[in-house]
């Protein structure tokens, strides 16, 4: 059940996404206005920016979301199990040799059927 406090919130997040959007372009925009500035200086500036404009977005449901979402996606990284340098080897020998093998067999196909071709126009 959503709350009064969270519907008002909700309710702003268009202002906060516009408020992302005049950000990102006043950044744009400062970053060619002062194109003769140093670019360490502007790329501070929009290393600051981004960490402003990210932050408003993470006190949107969608920004909320997406966080929640990148976190879960972490865990699941966590659990994958990552093959050994062997595995690889024998997996990478195993595609190209597969890989190598329908080569052949389409080069085979194509031949024998221009072949067919030949024989039939002369």
């Amino acid at each position: 059940m959503v709350t009064k406090v969270e519907n008002q919130a909700a309710r702003f997040d268009g202002l906060k996404w516009v408020l992302v959007l005049l950000i990102v372009i006043g950044g744009v925009y400062a970053n060619s206005y002062f194109a003769t500035e140093s670019m360490l200086y502007r790329a501070l500036a929009g290393v600051v920016l981004t960490a402003i404009a990210v932050a408003i977005a993470l006190q949107t449901e969608q920004g909320r979301a997406t966080w929640e979402l990148a976190k879960e996606a972490r865990v699941e990284i966590r659990k994958v199990v990552w093959p050994t340098p062997e595995e690889r080897l024998q997996t990478t020998l195993i595609v190209v040799a597969v890989v190598i093998f329908v080569a052949f067999v389409l080069w085979g196909l194509d031949s024998g059927v221009s072949w067919l071709i030949k024989g039939f126009i002369g």
